[in-house]
């Protein structure tokens, strides 16, 4: 299924820069089969319409001395705007930081983080987590092995 807003050459073009997005507009024309012109058209109107909203560097964590990745829940309590906010400024400001997700059920936050060793998750979590007031309760787990889905392109649901 292919959301109605996105052509099959829009498609195309999302599921070859997903793999490379330094591929030159020649060569991401000439792999979707369109003219140069049409592809660099077709490419800003994605990022004009908020598609394509960036591009990235995928970095080797353990290549800079952060090989320990784990995700930390996190309940506030009380939750408050203020203290939600507060919490992801806080946190997202920490160089260890890689993500923070909002989520349903027990918990309110799953923070991802990537540090050197077992002593700097350590010391994360008491200076940047539990020290807060607001923290309620926290749970860490270390992950094994991650895993990502790098091409992207159609809609689970419904059209926005």
């Amino acid at each position: 299924m292919v959301s109605p807003n996105l052509s099959p050459t829009e498609v195309t073009l999302i599921r070859l820069l997903q793999k490379n997005a330094r591929q030159t507009n020649k060569e991401l024309a000439r792999a979707a089969g369109i003219a140069e012109s049409t592809c660099l058209e077709r490419i800003r109107s994605l990022q004009q319409r908020g598609v394509i909203v960036g591009y990235h560097a995928e970095i080797d964590l353990r290549s800079l001395g952060r090989g320990i990745r784990a995700l930390i829940s996190v309940r506030l309590q009380p939750k408050t705007s203020r203290s939600v906010r507060a919490f992801v400024d806080e946190v997202m400001a920490a160089r260890e930081t890689l993500s923070i997700d909002s989520v349903t059920g027990a918990d309110d936050f799953l923070v991802e983080v990537a540090v050197h060793d077992v002593e700097s998750l350590g010391a994360f979590v008491l200076e940047h987590v539990t020290s807060r007031p607001d923290v309620a309760d926290t749970r860490t787990a270390l992950v094994y092995e991650h895993h990502r889905n790098t091409i992207v392109v159609e809609p689970l649901g419904p059209a926005p």
